[in-house]
């Protein structure tokens, strides 16, 4: 019984080596690039206070990176948002946004 039980157990293993290694150890794209070194070590640092992995800090900087300077993305998710809210005006709403902007420096 306990050859069966060994010999079940490390079909199991090999199986599921196989699934996580088949296509390589991660998802998605690899590649590598050069960064200056006070860039790498400022973002280590941030990694570490996130507790985040290298791999999700750069993901998460790059897709900010794009969204920020993809005009066309930036302008569709705004016209989303509106769309689904409505563009019905609220008179509160207006006010408040006069004063916010009378008051800030330009």
């Amino acid at each position: 019984m306990n050859a069966n039980r060994a010999e079940r157990f490390s079909k199991f293993l090999r199986a599921r080596l196989y699934r996580r290694y088949r296509d390589g150890y991660t998802t998605g794209m690899k590649t590598a690039v050069s960064i200056p070194d006070d860039l790498f070590k400022g973002a280590e640092r941030l990694r570490r206070e996130t507790k985040r992995s290298r791999s999700r800090l750069f993901s998460d900087a790059l897709k900010e990176y794009l969204a920020r300077h993809t005009p066309d993305g930036v302008t569709e998710a705004m016209n989303t948002a509106l769309a689904e809210v409505g563009e019905g005006q609220d008179e509160f709403v207006s006010s408040a946004a006069r004063l916010v902007l009378e008051r800030t420096e330009w």
